[in-house]
């Protein structure tokens, strides 16, 4: 059964190492999306690693980012806005 395993993954490594000529063409627009997928896949993979670095950092941090005072004044601050927008429109119509 292993033999059967080799020969059968030997012979599909020889296959996909034949090399034929392809007799295509990259254009420049090709180039520019292949450079462009580069850099979008570096961003990503730095953003990335910019995330688990700062959570990795919280959690050996003795202070919580978030205190109970902070919490309420952002909750004040909210429900100030809040307010404000739920003020009647006056209908310049004069109606």
């Amino acid at each position: 059964m292993a033999g059967k395993a080799l020969i059968t993954l030997s012979i599909t490594f020889m296959a996909c190492t034949v090399a034929t000529p392809a007799y295509a063409y990259l254009d420049p627009g090709t180039g520019s999306l292949i450079l462009q997928g580069l850099i979008a896949g570096v961003a990503v993979m730095s953003l990335t690693a910019k995330i688990y670095w700062y959570k990795f950092l919280s959690f050996f941090k003795k202070t919580d980012l978030h205190t109970e005072e902070q919490v309420s004044d952002d909750e004040e601050q909210i429900e100030e806005q809040i307010e404000e927008q739920e003020e009647p429109i006056k209908d310049s119509s004069g109606t």
